[in-house]
Protein backbone atom coordinates (compact mmCIF):
# COMPACT_ATOMS: atom_id res chain seq x y z
CA UNK A 1 0.00 0.00 0.00
CA UNK A 2 1.31 3.62 -0.63
CA UNK A 3 2.15 5.73 1.77
CA UNK A 4 -0.14 8.97 0.66
CA UNK A 5 -1.53 11.54 2.21
CA UNK A 6 -5.19 11.21 1.75
CA UNK A 7 -6.53 14.51 3.54
CA UNK A 8 -5.31 17.49 4.36
CA UNK A 9 -6.04 20.78 6.08
CA UNK A 10 -3.38 22.60 6.75
CA UNK A 11 -4.42 25.83 8.43
CA UNK A 12 -2.23 29.29 8.71
CA UNK A 13 0.93 29.13 10.55
CA UNK A 14 1.01 32.34 12.23
CA UNK A 15 1.07 33.76 16.42
CA UNK A 16 1.44 36.44 18.42
CA UNK A 17 4.31 38.94 17.57
CA UNK A 18 5.08 38.57 21.44
CA UNK A 19 5.80 35.43 21.74
CA UNK A 20 7.71 35.39 17.83
CA UNK A 21 11.26 35.95 18.46
CA UNK A 22 13.81 37.67 16.50
CA UNK A 23 17.52 37.49 16.95
CA UNK A 24 19.28 39.26 20.50
CA UNK A 25 21.36 42.39 19.46
CA UNK A 26 24.69 41.46 19.71
CA UNK A 27 25.81 43.60 22.55
CA UNK A 28 23.32 41.76 24.74
CA UNK A 29 25.77 38.82 24.21
CA UNK A 30 28.67 40.84 23.94
CA UNK A 31 29.53 40.46 27.70
CA UNK A 32 29.67 36.64 27.20
CA UNK A 33 32.41 35.61 24.35
CA UNK A 34 33.42 32.70 25.81
CA UNK A 35 29.93 31.41 26.57
CA UNK A 36 29.16 28.09 24.12
CA UNK A 37 25.41 27.84 23.63
CA UNK A 38 23.38 24.96 25.45
CA UNK A 39 26.27 24.75 27.93
CA UNK A 40 26.09 24.95 31.50
CA UNK A 41 29.14 27.16 32.30
CA UNK A 42 27.98 29.79 34.76
CA UNK A 43 27.34 28.64 38.47
CA UNK A 44 25.61 30.10 41.31
CA UNK A 45 27.01 32.68 43.59
CA UNK A 46 25.99 32.90 47.78
CA UNK A 47 22.54 34.72 48.14
CA UNK A 48 24.37 37.75 50.37
CA UNK A 49 26.05 38.68 46.85
CA UNK A 50 23.24 39.33 45.13
CA UNK A 51 21.90 43.01 43.73
CA UNK A 52 18.38 43.33 44.00
CA UNK A 53 16.88 44.11 40.24
CA UNK A 54 13.39 45.93 39.49
CA UNK A 55 11.16 42.74 38.07
CA UNK A 56 13.30 40.29 39.03
CA UNK A 57 12.56 40.07 42.50
CA UNK A 58 13.03 36.71 44.31
CA UNK A 59 15.54 35.55 41.74
CA UNK A 60 17.00 32.85 43.35
CA UNK A 61 20.50 31.13 42.62
CA UNK A 62 21.15 27.62 41.65
CA UNK A 63 18.50 24.89 41.26
CA UNK A 64 16.12 24.72 38.33
CA UNK A 65 15.86 28.98 38.24
CA UNK A 66 12.55 30.58 39.45
CA UNK A 67 9.74 30.33 37.10
CA UNK A 68 8.32 33.18 35.33
CA UNK A 69 4.62 32.73 34.19
CA UNK A 70 3.86 34.70 30.86
CA UNK A 71 2.12 37.78 30.72
CA UNK A 72 -1.87 37.71 30.21
CA UNK A 73 -1.61 39.49 27.32
CA UNK A 74 0.28 36.97 25.72
CA UNK A 75 -2.28 33.74 27.44
CA UNK A 76 -5.10 35.90 26.11
CA UNK A 77 -4.45 36.65 22.62
CA UNK A 78 -3.50 33.49 20.99
CA UNK A 79 -6.46 33.00 18.89
CA UNK A 80 -8.26 30.19 17.69
CA UNK A 81 -8.88 29.76 14.15
CA UNK A 82 -11.97 28.95 12.98
CA UNK A 83 -13.70 25.66 12.49
CA UNK A 84 -13.06 24.48 9.05
CA UNK A 85 -15.59 22.00 7.42
CA UNK A 86 -14.40 18.30 7.29
CA UNK A 87 -14.68 17.02 4.09
CA UNK A 88 -15.44 13.18 3.39
CA UNK A 89 -13.49 10.42 4.66
CA UNK A 90 -11.67 7.73 2.19
CA UNK A 91 -10.92 4.37 4.06
CA UNK A 92 -8.18 2.34 2.16
CA UNK A 93 -8.83 -1.98 2.24
CA UNK A 94 -6.66 -4.87 2.04
CA UNK A 95 -7.67 -7.57 -1.20
CA UNK A 96 -6.74 -11.27 -0.77
CA UNK A 97 -3.86 -10.99 -3.45
CA UNK A 98 -2.00 -8.60 -1.38
CA UNK A 99 -2.77 -10.35 1.80
CA UNK A 100 -1.22 -13.88 0.23
CA UNK A 101 2.01 -11.59 -1.27
CA UNK A 102 2.57 -10.35 2.03
CA UNK A 103 2.24 -13.72 3.29
CA UNK A 104 5.01 -15.31 0.84
CA UNK A 105 7.61 -12.58 1.16
CA UNK A 106 7.40 -13.00 4.88
CA UNK A 107 8.18 -17.14 5.00
CA UNK A 108 10.83 -15.87 2.26
CA UNK A 109 12.19 -13.77 4.01
CA UNK A 110 12.79 -16.53 7.15
CA UNK A 111 15.57 -18.78 6.73
CA UNK A 112 13.88 -21.21 8.71
CA UNK A 113 10.05 -21.12 7.23
CA UNK A 114 8.74 -22.93 4.42
CA UNK A 115 7.16 -20.96 1.97
CA UNK A 116 4.69 -23.82 0.73
CA UNK A 117 1.88 -22.88 3.71
CA UNK A 118 1.88 -19.39 2.02
CA UNK A 119 1.93 -20.65 -1.58
CA UNK A 120 -0.57 -23.32 -0.79
CA UNK A 121 -3.09 -21.83 1.92
CA UNK A 122 -6.64 -21.36 1.32
CA UNK A 123 -8.22 -18.67 2.35
CA UNK A 124 -11.19 -19.21 4.70
CA UNK A 125 -11.50 -15.24 5.62
CA UNK A 126 -10.34 -11.82 5.49
CA UNK A 127 -11.52 -9.94 8.78
CA UNK A 128 -10.23 -6.18 9.08
CA UNK A 129 -9.54 -4.73 12.35
CA UNK A 130 -8.42 -1.32 10.92
CA UNK A 131 -7.53 1.26 13.36
CA UNK A 132 -6.48 4.80 14.07
CA UNK A 133 -3.57 6.84 15.46
CA UNK A 134 -4.33 10.34 16.78
CA UNK A 135 -2.12 12.41 17.90
CA UNK A 136 -2.08 16.03 18.97
CA UNK A 137 1.28 17.87 19.61
CA UNK A 138 1.16 21.25 21.38
CA UNK A 139 4.39 23.49 20.79
CA UNK A 140 5.18 25.31 24.11
CA UNK A 141 7.66 27.97 25.75
CA UNK A 142 8.42 28.55 29.39
CA UNK A 143 10.70 31.01 30.99
CA UNK A 144 12.68 31.32 34.44
CA UNK A 145 15.27 33.32 35.91
CA UNK A 146 18.23 32.19 37.91
CA UNK A 147 21.32 34.48 39.51
CA UNK A 148 24.46 33.15 37.87
CA UNK A 149 28.45 34.17 37.93
CA UNK A 150 31.52 33.90 35.68
CA UNK A 151 35.19 34.60 36.32
CA UNK A 152 35.51 38.44 35.05
CA UNK A 153 38.27 38.30 33.39
CA UNK A 154 37.78 42.33 31.64
CA UNK A 155 35.22 41.52 30.03
CA UNK A 156 32.43 44.70 29.20
CA UNK A 157 29.89 44.88 32.00
CA UNK A 158 26.30 45.24 30.91
CA UNK A 159 25.32 46.97 34.43
CA UNK A 160 22.24 48.94 35.34
CA UNK A 161 24.02 51.82 33.91
CA UNK A 162 23.01 51.32 30.57
CA UNK A 163 19.31 51.02 31.55
CA UNK A 164 16.70 48.76 33.17
CA UNK A 165 16.58 45.33 32.69
CA UNK A 166 13.64 44.12 30.46
CA UNK A 167 11.26 41.62 32.15
CA UNK A 168 11.71 38.04 31.44
CA UNK A 169 8.94 37.70 28.61
CA UNK A 170 10.12 40.53 27.06
CA UNK A 171 13.54 39.57 25.86
CA UNK A 172 13.10 38.36 22.41
CA UNK A 173 15.04 35.32 22.09
CA UNK A 174 15.74 33.04 19.03
CA UNK A 175 12.90 30.68 18.11
CA UNK A 176 14.02 27.20 17.00
CA UNK A 177 12.08 24.93 14.66
CA UNK A 178 8.47 24.14 15.28
CA UNK A 179 7.76 21.04 17.31
CA UNK A 180 11.14 20.52 18.24
CA UNK A 181 12.37 19.92 22.07
CA UNK A 182 15.00 22.53 23.06
CA UNK A 183 16.43 24.74 25.60
CA UNK A 184 17.96 28.40 25.34
CA UNK A 185 20.37 30.23 28.41
CA UNK A 186 21.03 33.78 28.06
CA UNK A 187 21.96 36.47 30.09
CA UNK A 188 19.39 39.00 30.96
CA UNK A 189 20.42 42.18 29.61
CA UNK A 190 21.89 45.28 32.45
CA UNK A 191 21.67 42.75 35.52
CA UNK A 192 25.58 42.07 35.19
CA UNK A 193 27.66 43.39 38.20
CA UNK A 194 31.04 42.26 39.13
CA UNK A 195 32.13 41.29 42.68
CA UNK A 196 35.35 40.19 44.59
CA UNK A 197 35.56 36.50 44.73
CA UNK A 198 34.04 35.24 47.95
CA UNK A 199 36.04 31.86 47.44
CA UNK A 200 39.47 33.53 47.93
CA UNK A 201 39.05 36.73 49.45
CA UNK A 202 39.72 38.53 46.06
CA UNK A 203 43.37 37.19 45.98
CA UNK A 204 42.74 35.03 43.11
CA UNK A 205 44.67 31.99 45.00
CA UNK A 206 43.89 29.68 47.53
CA UNK A 207 45.96 27.66 49.99
CA UNK A 208 47.03 24.30 48.60
CA UNK A 209 45.56 21.49 51.17
CA UNK A 210 47.70 18.57 49.98
CA UNK A 211 50.43 20.66 51.83
CA UNK A 212 48.58 23.05 54.02
CA UNK A 213 50.54 26.03 52.29
CA UNK A 214 53.68 24.97 52.91
CA UNK A 215 54.81 23.61 49.41
CA UNK A 216 56.46 20.29 50.94
CA UNK A 217 54.82 17.18 51.48
CA UNK A 218 56.76 14.00 52.96
CA UNK A 219 59.27 12.58 50.54
CA UNK A 220 57.29 9.42 48.91
CA UNK A 221 60.51 7.52 48.81
CA UNK A 222 61.30 7.16 52.34
CA UNK A 223 58.12 8.13 53.99
CA UNK A 224 59.38 11.57 55.32
CA UNK A 225 61.90 9.54 57.72
CA UNK A 226 64.91 11.18 55.62
CA UNK A 227 66.85 7.89 55.53
CA UNK A 228 65.81 4.18 53.49
CA UNK A 229 66.19 0.73 54.93
CA UNK A 230 69.79 0.76 55.22
CA UNK A 231 70.17 3.72 57.10
CA UNK A 232 71.63 5.62 53.92
CA UNK A 233 70.11 8.90 53.51
CA UNK A 234 67.41 9.03 51.13
CA UNK A 235 68.93 10.65 47.72
CA UNK A 236 65.24 11.33 46.93
CA UNK A 237 64.80 14.21 49.35
CA UNK A 238 68.39 14.60 50.28
CA UNK A 239 67.80 13.55 53.87
CA UNK A 240 65.15 15.77 54.61
CA UNK A 241 62.04 13.82 54.53
CA UNK A 242 60.68 16.20 52.30
CA UNK A 243 59.76 16.99 49.05
CA UNK A 244 57.99 19.50 46.66
CA UNK A 245 54.41 19.71 46.69
CA UNK A 246 53.36 18.46 43.03
CA UNK A 247 49.94 19.64 43.68
CA UNK A 248 51.18 23.69 44.01
CA UNK A 249 54.33 23.09 42.10
CA UNK A 250 55.78 24.27 45.52
CA UNK A 251 54.38 27.62 45.64
CA UNK A 252 51.83 26.41 48.65
CA UNK A 253 48.55 28.34 46.76
CA UNK A 254 46.93 27.41 44.15
CA UNK A 255 44.57 29.14 41.52
CA UNK A 256 41.12 29.72 42.46
CA UNK A 257 38.65 27.31 40.69
CA UNK A 258 36.01 29.87 41.35
CA UNK A 259 37.40 33.27 39.74
CA UNK A 260 40.07 30.89 38.04
CA UNK A 261 42.84 33.35 39.74
CA UNK A 262 41.42 36.77 38.35
CA UNK A 263 40.31 37.68 42.43
CA UNK A 264 36.73 38.73 40.54
CA UNK A 265 33.81 37.50 39.44
CA UNK A 266 31.04 39.03 37.31
CA UNK A 267 27.48 38.07 38.33
CA UNK A 268 24.24 38.36 35.82
CA UNK A 269 20.27 36.97 35.90
CA UNK A 270 20.57 33.76 33.35
CA UNK A 271 17.26 33.61 31.33
CA UNK A 272 16.49 30.20 30.53
CA UNK A 273 13.89 29.43 27.95
CA UNK A 274 12.22 25.87 27.15
CA UNK A 275 10.48 24.78 24.12
CA UNK A 276 8.54 21.67 24.60
CA UNK A 277 6.54 19.66 22.17
CA UNK A 278 3.82 18.21 24.20
CA UNK A 279 2.35 14.81 22.65
CA UNK A 280 -0.77 13.49 23.49
CA UNK A 281 -1.68 10.13 21.72
CA UNK A 282 -3.98 7.07 21.53
CA UNK A 283 -5.31 4.20 19.22
CA UNK A 284 -8.64 3.40 18.69
CA UNK A 285 -9.14 -0.12 20.44
CA UNK A 286 -10.18 -2.98 17.94
CA UNK A 287 -9.62 -5.86 19.83
CA UNK A 288 -8.23 -7.44 17.46
CA UNK A 289 -5.88 -9.81 19.60
CA UNK A 290 -2.35 -8.32 18.66
CA UNK A 291 -0.16 -7.55 21.15
CA UNK A 292 -0.32 -4.05 21.99
CA UNK A 293 3.52 -3.47 21.99
CA UNK A 294 3.53 -4.46 18.32
CA UNK A 295 1.58 -0.97 17.29
CA UNK A 296 4.77 0.97 18.04
CA UNK A 297 6.14 -0.49 15.25
CA UNK A 298 3.66 -0.63 13.20
CA UNK A 299 3.76 2.59 10.16
CA UNK A 300 0.20 4.34 9.26
CA UNK A 301 -0.57 6.27 6.77
CA UNK A 302 -1.51 9.77 7.16
CA UNK A 303 -5.15 10.77 6.35
CA UNK A 304 -5.50 13.87 8.09
CA UNK A 305 -3.23 17.15 9.08
CA UNK A 306 -4.18 19.64 10.68
CA UNK A 307 -1.51 22.80 11.82
CA UNK A 308 -2.38 26.14 13.07
CA UNK A 309 -1.86 28.76 15.87
CA UNK A 310 -4.70 26.74 18.08
CA UNK A 311 -6.59 23.90 16.64
CA UNK A 312 -10.29 22.92 17.07
CA UNK A 313 -11.46 19.47 18.11
CA UNK A 314 -12.41 16.65 14.96
CA UNK A 315 -15.84 16.10 15.09
CA UNK A 316 -16.75 14.32 12.17
CA UNK A 317 -14.25 11.51 11.71
CA UNK A 318 -16.29 7.86 11.21
CA UNK A 319 -14.53 6.25 13.92
CA UNK A 320 -16.11 8.08 17.56
CA UNK A 321 -13.32 6.74 19.22
CA UNK A 322 -11.07 9.56 17.57
CA UNK A 323 -13.29 12.42 17.99
CA UNK A 324 -13.74 11.56 21.89
CA UNK A 325 -9.78 11.79 21.79
CA UNK A 326 -9.15 14.97 19.85
CA UNK A 327 -12.45 16.78 21.91
CA UNK A 328 -10.03 14.82 25.08
CA UNK A 329 -6.40 16.14 24.28
CA UNK A 330 -7.32 19.75 23.04
CA UNK A 331 -8.66 19.93 26.73
CA UNK A 332 -6.20 18.92 28.46
CA UNK A 333 -3.31 21.16 26.78
CA UNK A 334 -5.59 23.93 26.91
CA UNK A 335 -6.10 23.34 30.84
CA UNK A 336 -2.73 22.08 31.92
CA UNK A 337 -0.09 23.68 29.40
CA UNK A 338 -1.97 27.36 28.07
CA UNK A 339 -1.84 29.50 31.43
CA UNK A 340 2.16 28.72 32.47
CA UNK A 341 3.72 27.81 28.79
CA UNK A 342 1.90 29.87 26.19
CA UNK A 343 1.28 27.43 23.24
CA UNK A 344 2.71 28.49 19.93
CA UNK A 345 1.22 26.12 17.41
CA UNK A 346 -0.80 23.11 17.51
CA UNK A 347 -0.50 20.25 15.07
CA UNK A 348 -2.86 17.06 14.95
CA UNK A 349 -3.37 14.08 12.90
CA UNK A 350 -4.43 10.77 12.42
CA UNK A 351 -3.05 7.85 10.77
CA UNK A 352 -4.73 4.70 9.44
CA UNK A 353 -3.30 1.76 10.29
CA UNK A 354 -4.55 -0.93 8.22
CA UNK A 355 -4.74 -4.35 10.15
CA UNK A 356 -6.36 -7.51 8.41
CA UNK A 357 -7.23 -11.09 10.59
CA UNK A 358 -6.59 -13.77 7.80
CA UNK A 359 -7.71 -16.86 8.79
CA UNK A 360 -6.19 -19.88 6.08
CA UNK A 361 -6.50 -23.59 5.94
CA UNK A 362 -3.56 -25.50 4.98
CA UNK A 363 -3.15 -29.30 5.06
CA UNK A 364 -6.65 -29.51 6.25
CA UNK A 365 -5.97 -27.30 9.47
CA UNK A 366 -7.30 -24.02 10.12
CA UNK A 367 -4.26 -21.16 11.01
CA UNK A 368 -4.56 -17.04 11.71
CA UNK A 369 -2.01 -14.49 10.51
CA UNK A 370 -2.45 -10.70 10.66
CA UNK A 371 -1.20 -8.01 7.57
CA UNK A 372 -0.09 -4.62 9.51
CA UNK A 373 0.56 -1.14 8.79
CA UNK A 374 1.51 0.22 5.45
CA UNK A 375 3.81 -2.17 4.41
CA UNK A 376 1.71 -5.01 4.82
CA UNK A 377 3.89 -6.51 7.71
CA UNK A 378 3.05 -10.37 8.60
CA UNK A 379 2.78 -11.32 12.32
CA UNK A 380 1.74 -14.85 12.70
CA UNK A 381 2.68 -16.44 15.68
CA UNK A 382 1.50 -19.74 14.95
CA UNK A 383 3.00 -20.43 11.07
CA UNK A 384 2.53 -23.80 10.67
CA UNK A 385 5.99 -25.02 8.97
CA UNK A 386 9.08 -23.15 10.92
CA UNK A 387 11.65 -24.16 13.28
CA UNK A 388 12.12 -21.49 15.89
CA UNK A 389 10.05 -18.61 17.25
CA UNK A 390 9.86 -16.02 15.01
CA UNK A 391 6.45 -14.47 14.55
CA UNK A 392 7.47 -10.80 12.76
CA UNK A 393 8.41 -9.59 9.99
Amino acid sequence: MEKQALLSATGPQDYDDSINPAPLPASSVAAFPEVPQNEEWASAPPAEMLDDVAGYEGTIAGGEGGFVLPPISITETTRRDEPRPQREWSIPTITEDMAREAFIQFASSKCCYSSRPAKEMVFRDLRAFNTYRYRLESFTESRSTEWKMIPFKGQFVDSSAYGMAPLPWNIIVPMPPMFQDNVSKVPVPHTSSTKGCHSCMSLGKIACNKCTATGMVKCWVCKGRGYQFTDDRCTHCNGTGLQRCDNCSGQGTRACQTCRGSGQLMLFIQLTVQWKNNIFEGIADRQSGLPLELYGKINGQSIFTEQQSRVNPIVSFPDNQINRASQTAIQEHATQLARTSPIIQQRQTIEFIPITQVQYEWKEKEYTYFTCGTENRVYAPDYPAKCCCCSIL
